[in-house]
C-alpha cells in the first residue's frame, strides 16, 4: 500500500486545528458559565454577593445601646500591671468591637500568667463571645517588657432587655512551674 506523500502532516494539521477549535469552544463556554452562575444564583436566593456600600450587618441592634466594663485583678504572687486601655466602651448588640489591655512585668525575671475571664451580671456570659483574646493562652512576659493585647468581643442581641450594663472581668494567675520559659 502506498501512501501518498504530506498526508501525515495533513492529518495532523486538521487534527491540531481540530483541538484548537475545541479549546476555544470549551474556553468560550468557561465565560458564559460566569453570568449563567449568577443568574441561578440570583434565582434561587444563594451566594448573594453585596457591593461594598450595601454591606449592612443585619445583625447589630441599632436601637440599643449597652455599656461594657472592663475590669482587672492580679493574684498577689504576680509582679505585673495590668489595665484596659478604655474603662469601659458603648457597643450596639451584634456589633464588632475591640478593647486593648496593657501588661507590664515589673520584676526582674520572665514570669508566665494566664488570665481568667468572668462576667457581670453572670447570664451575660451566655450572649458575650469573643473572637480574639489573650485569655485563649498563656502570656510569657520578660523582664520589663509590655504587652498590649487585643479582646474583640460580639454581645449577641439575645441579651436580655433589662440588661444595660456588662462587666468583662480578668484576672491574671502566674503559671506555676513556667517561670523563665519561652511563650
Amino acid at each position: 500500500m502506498a501512501m501518498v506523500a504530506g498526508s501525515p502532516a495533513r492529518a495532523n494539521r486538521e487534527t491540531l486545528a481540530k483541538l484548537l477549535l475545541v479549546a476555544a469552544v470549551m474556553f468560550g463556554f468557561g465565560f458564559a458559565m460566569v453570568p449563567f452562575y449568577r443568574a441561578i444564583c440570583d434565582a434561587l436566593g444563594l451566594n448573594s454577593v453585596l457591593k461594598a456600600d450595601e454591606a449592612v450587618n443585619t445583625q447589630v441592634d441599632m436601637t440599643r445601646l449597652l455599656t461594657v466594663e472592663f475590669d482587672t485583678n492580679l493574684r498577689s504572687e504576680l509582679p505585673w500591671t495590668f489595665a484596659p486601655l478604655e474603662k469601659s466602651v458603648r457597643v450596639h448588640p451584634g456589633a464588632l468591637t475591640q478593647v486593648v489591655f496593657e501588661i507590664r512585668n515589673e520584676s526582674g525575671r520572665a514570669v508566665t500568667g494566664q488570665a481568667i475571664p468572668s462576667y457581670g451580671p453572670q447570664q451575660a456570659a451566655r450572649y458575650f463571645k469573643k473572637l480574639e483574646c489573650f485569655c485563649f493562652t498563656q502570656q510569657t512576659l520578660a523582664p520589663g517588657e509590655v504587652k498590649r493585647m487585643p479582646v474583640t468581643f460580639v454581645i449577641e442581641p439575645g441579651l436580655p432587655q433589662d440588661v444595660n450594663t456588662v462587666t468583662l472581668s480578668y484576672t491574671f494567675f502566674e503559671v506555676e512551674g513556667r517561670a523563665g520559659k519561652g511563650s
